[in-house]
């Protein structure tokens, strides 16, 4: 049995596989640039006119794409587990759910869990893994 825990952000997941084998512990980095979004008005109108809203919606589109992307490739990545948890601290867990309901049906069955959890260490993503899977039973 092919059992998956991810620990995930916007940057990156920490993908923990237990099999029957073992544990193995693989890293799989978003390509999401963090935008730093500055006004394009001059210093004394700088009340957020139209010229602001146009580009951060055009922010908002590229982020959205590629995080798109980014789940996409961790679906790939994970296609063949049994069960399936998710962890993390802010709503990229939520919003990989969504994908996986949208697109990826077979997956978002496998879900037991979708938990916040703060920044981990390697071991600490991996011991939180194996802790789940250990009390699931």
């Amino acid at each position: 049995m092919k059992k998956i825990g991810i620990w995930m952000d916007r940057q990156k997941a920490h993908i923990v596989t237990l099999t029957d084998d073992g544990e193995k512990l693989d890293t799989l980095f978003s390509d999401v640039e963090f935008f730093n979004l500055k006004s394009s008005a001059p210093a004394r109108v700088r009340s957020g006119g139209p010229q602001d809203v146009v580009h951060e919606r055009k922010y908002l589109e590229r982020e959205n794409h590629q995080l798109k992307e980014y789940f996409e490739k961790l679906a790939h990545s994970i296609k063949g587990a049994d069960a399936l948890a998710i962890f993390g601290p802010a709503d990229a867990g939520e919003k990989f759910k969504k994908e996986l309901e949208e697109k990826h049906t077979a997956l978002a069955k496998k879900l037991k869990t979708l938990r916040k959890a703060d920044s981990m260490t390697d071991n600490q993503v991996k011991a939180l893994v194996r802790d789940f899977y250990k009390h699931l039973k």
